[in-house]
């Protein structure tokens, strides 16, 4: 059985003391890289790099490609001034972001977003975001828990008919680790999964298998969450099926 490359979106960690004070280093959280094993695919990290022509060659190596949890995404890319609690940018990742999103369209390779992977993806095709959950009216259920990650804290419903309820079914409970949240959506995509709040947990795109997630699968995959694994078993089908 074919076990495609799956491309996990990496960050930039940036040391706050010690020896090298400024240091950048590439990582990506290892859960990613737990749950991709699981499921049967073969994880790699893409590191972020400034050329498009080198990430395009990124890409055309992969068979997918999960865009990683991380930063807030800068609000300029969808034309807003960042607001008061606007949490910290790092354009390196955002212009990372939105070349491999780019490459990966043009080369349609299946992508799932995660967290802030959800948030780039929609801004990058042209939605935007609340900068801040306090921005939404009637948003009251706790979307950054205090708890263990793997932990679930607050339920999602799931839209009848898209790709996720055939993975997912109705309903699902998730953990939850954000403070923004898609406020208009990118043309080309249906909502998935909403809270009972109404904040968006999921977007499809309608062709193709693009898919965004608010909350984190694989915190909850690692720890054998056999629905959260669920999610990347489906990645990894629809990647051993593209050639």
């Amino acid at each position: 059985m074919k076990k495609p490359l799956i491309g996990i979106v990496g960050n930039l960690l940036i040391d706050q003391g010690g020896m090298f004070p400024g240091y950048e280093r590439a990582y990506v959280n290892n859960d990613y890289v737990q749950s991709v094993e699981k499921a049967g695919g073969t994880p790699v990290i893409l590191p972020v790099i400034s050329d498009y022509e080198r990430v395009k060659i990124q890409i055309e190596a992969m068979d997918s490609i999960i865009i990683s949890g991380g930063f807030d995404v800068n609000p300029l890319i969808y034309g807003e001034e960042p607001s008061q609690k606007q949490g910290f940018l790092c354009p390196e990742r955002d212009e990372y972001d939105l070349m491999v999103i780019k490459a990966a369209i043009e080369l349609n390779k299946p992508i799932l977003g995660i967290c802030r992977g959800i948030q780039i993806l929609n801004a990058a095709l042209g939605g935007t975001l609340y900068q801040d959950l306090s921005q939404i009216e009637g948003c009251y259920i706790k979307h950054v828990q205090e708890s263990r990650p793997e932990v679930a804290g607050h339920s999602v419903e799931i839209v009848k008919g898209t790709k996720l309820y055939s993975i997912l079914g109705e309903k699902i409970i998730t953990n939850s680790f954000h403070h923004q949240a898609i406020k208009d959506l990118a043309p080309g995509f249906k909502v998935a999964a909403r809270t009972k709040d109404g904040i968006i947990e999921a977007i499809e795109k309608e062709e193709g298998f693009v898919i965004g997630i608010q909350w984190h699968p694989e915190m909850m995959a690692r720890k054998d969450n056999k629905s959260m694994l669920n999610i990347f078993k489906k990645l990894i089908e629809v990647s051993s099926k593209e050639d």
